[in-house]
């Protein structure tokens, strides 16, 4: 027995019930939905079914449950239910229905066949999102809001604008490898780029998952930008540029990380710094790079998921979130200091935790395929990863100074979502043929073996020692009470008073023009006035041959314009 039920649509029904449900009822939906959609998703598991519909000659696939779709499905639906009960206590209609259907139409993008259903749901991911922030209700989080659906909305039309000049050029709406050679798959290509967190467009990331709620950031952590990922491995394996733009995504936001104050904001710079290993492994394009890809997007989402749970259970807990207001806390909140060390220790890919058995599999891609610049600016990038989330987060967060704050531990549902987050990250670690058996290649690649075990452990002793060194002597930028700007500084800073600024010289201009003006009209009125003063020319008494001789010389005038 199969089933052939689009994911989406229970989630999306879900969604629709939270504003008709009482509260304590809607508590429980949430995390019963991604659970009665797993059963429905080990239904499609067994068979290989499909869903299609023809509309206006264009056949539309909702259902297309193939190896890659079903993995993303899987990974999907455990981060939905992690997330949904870490939050079991939010009680926040806007939050709930935002979580369901942000994970629907996610879930949706996954398993579309098309380009037209792509686009409906990638449309559906960003209004999702944009409610878990604008949930937080305050001034700072709307703006954000607005910056990120900005952002989303012109991905959202570059790939809307893409997929009509494909569909128009090849007469099929089906969604495959699409490739740069085309004007389509190019804007396809910058909109799939916008929503991963590409260079210079990344901000909208590290602007707005900081000014979610506490429960919020954890789901907007694991569908946006893995959802994109999967539309590059999808539509783009094996395209070259993206070997450069990965590795640069690797590497540039471990200096903005390292001197962060918001450690939300450090994990938001993590996360664009993992998503270029994966970018890196689908630019490679052979298959251990994929199966490297997908694999680590699957470790990414549980560890990050972790890290930031930690982090929301502190902002709970405490209200703050700032490293410099922050510390001792291990006192106050053990256990979730202890389970953020966990997740701490699988994004730094330490051996027998899950980040090692999938990060090492790009890195091995990369060397295979003799790219030794990337495979020694990704061991770069994996020792500053260690710096600003394996040691930063925790170490400022819980056993820095002192900072005399004392409350308790987190609630309950909020310890257990990140129990089973940490129990997922050791086991993958531990038993990493149970992740491989579900990537969409054959797995011949064996983690555990003498030479990756010592190379990153070296990696990173090194870099805990280069941590330690420089706490010692003083140079490890301090936790400071600061604004950061990153590429934001164009539309934040640059923009705003370069508007100002011609707003002030139109003003002058138009004030200019209106003295202008007013002095020539005053000139034309004062001719005027002159001509009719006493002893003025209008104002003597002519003779009547005079005015006869005017008179004619007019309408010869009127004659002339007339006729010509």
């Amino acid at each position: 027995m199969t089933s052939s039920v689009p994911p989406v649509f229970i989630f999306l029904g879900a969604a629709a019930l939270v504003p008709l449900l009482p509260g304590g009822l809607r508590r429980l939906l949430v995390p019963a939905v991604p659970l009665f959609g797993g059963i429905n998703l080990w239904f499609l598991w067994q068979g290989t079914p499909a869903l299609d519909v023809t509309v206006l000659d264009y056949r539309l696939e909702l259902l297309r449950a193939d190896s890659l779709s079903l993995l993303f499905g899987l990974l999907f639906h455990i981060a939905a239910f992690l997330g949904a009960v870490f939050a079991f206590h939010v009680q926040d209609r806007l939050q709930q229905a935002g979580c369901l259907l942000y994970a629907g139409s996610a879930l949706g993008a996954v398993f579309a066949g098309d380009l037209v259903s792509l686009v409906i749901f990638w449309e559906g991911a960003a209004l999702g999102s944009v409610l878990l922030i604008l949930a937080r209700r305050t001034p700072r989080a709307t703006r954000a809001a607005m910056r990120y659906l900005v952002f989303q909305l012109v991905s959202g039309l570059l790939l809307l604008g893409g997929a009509v000049i494909l569909i128009g050029d090849t007469g099929s709406a089906a969604f495959d490898h699409i490739g740069i050679e085309s004007l389509a798959g190019v804007l396809i290509f910058v909109a799939i780029g916008i929503k991963c967190g590409f260079p210079l467009v990344h901000t909208w990331l590290t602007d707005a998952y900081p000014e979610a709620t506490a429960t919020g950031m954890v789901f907007l952590s694991a569908f946006s930008t893995k959802l994109a990922v999967y539309a590059l491995a999808r539509g783009y394996a094996g395209t070259e540029v993206l070997i450069p733009i990965g590795t640069a995504m690797t590497a540039f936001p471990i200096f903005y990380a390292v001197i962060e104050n918001d450690l939300r904001r450090v994990l938001a710079y993590s996360m664009i710094n993992q998503i270029g290993f994966m970018v890196v492994g689908v630019g490679i394009g052979t298959t251990l790079a994929l199966n490297g890809t997908v694999s680590h997007v699957f470790s990414h989402v549980i560890y990050k998921a972790l890290l930031i749970m930690s982090m929301g259970a502190v902002l709970h807990q405490t209200g703050r979130i700032n490293g410099s207001e922050l510390g001792g806390l291990y006192k106050s909140m053990p256990q979730t200091a202890g389970l953020c060390i966990v997740g701490a220790a699988s994004i730094s890919a330490f051996p027998l935790f899950s980040g090692f058995v999938s990060k090492s599999m790009i890195l091995s891609a990369a060397a295979a395929e003799g790219h030794w610049v990337i495979w020694i600016m990704l061991l770069f990038a994996s020792a500053g990863v260690f710096h600003h989330s394996g040691i930063k987060i925790p170490y400022f967060a819980f056993f820095a100074h002192d900072s005399g704050i004392r409350t308790r531990e987190a609630p309950l549902n909020m310890r257990i979502g990140m129990a089973m987050a940490a129990l997922l990250c050791i086991v993958i670690g531990c038993y990493p043929a149970w992740l491989y058996a579900l990537l969409p290649h054959e797995v011949g690649y064996v983690p555990y073996t003498g030479s990756h075990v010592l190379v990153q452990v070296q990696l990173l002793l090194f870099s805990a020692l280069a941590f330690i060194v420089l706490n010692l002597v003083g140079l490890y930028p301090p936790e400071l009470r600061s604004v950061n700007l990153d590429s934001d500084l164009v539309y934040r800073r640059l923009v705003p008073l370069a508007a100002r600024r011609g707003e002030a010289a139109v003003a002058a201009l138009g004030r200019r023009m209106q003295a202008e003006w007013a002095r020539g009209l005053d000139r034309v009125i004062f001719l005027i006035a002159h001509q009719h003063r006493p002893g003025g020319v209008l104002a003597r008494t002519w003779p009547t041959g005079a005015a006869a001789l005017w008179i004619l010389v007019l309408l010869g005038a009127c004659l002339v314009i007339y006729y010509v």
